[in-house]
């Protein structure tokens, strides 16, 4: 399983790349990985506000369908539209198609996120 040393990742298999006071969020090589083709993503609007642990966007897939978190209260500041015409991107290059980018509230809820060492060590224990 690919692991980015660069990012920061969840329990839910989501990646995190913190830049200033912002955050894209997109979903890890794993998760992908068990979802199969992907097939769809439902996005959110910009300008959409959501809490720490909500639902930010849908990714669905040959398989299944998968709810992605946000690990941080914030606000949508740009989704990726690559994936209206290419949802399958997620699965190519899972750590360069985020998702969202999002203003972080609260940069101390960032504190709560693994290191990719920590991932990894997650992973193995799953």
């Amino acid at each position: 399983m690919n692991i980015d040393k660069n990012l920061f990742y969840t329990e839910d298999h989501e990646w995190v790349k913190k830049e200033d006071d912002y955050a894209y969020i997109g979903i890890a090589d794993y998760a992908q990985d068990s979802l199969g083709d992907i097939v769809y993503v439902e996005l959110p609007d910009e300008e959409d506000n959501f809490e720490a642990e909500e639902s930010v966007a849908s990714v669905e897939s040959v398989k299944a369908a998968s709810e992605v978190f946000t690990p941080f209260s914030g606000t949508v500041v740009e989704v990726n539209e690559d994936l209206d015409d290419d949802p399958g991107i997620l699965n190519e290059k899972p750590y360069e198609a985020w998702i969202v980018k999002m203003k972080v509230d609260d940069p101390a809820e960032l504190d709560k996120l693994m290191s990719a060492e920590e991932y990894e060590n997650f992973l193995k224990e799953e």
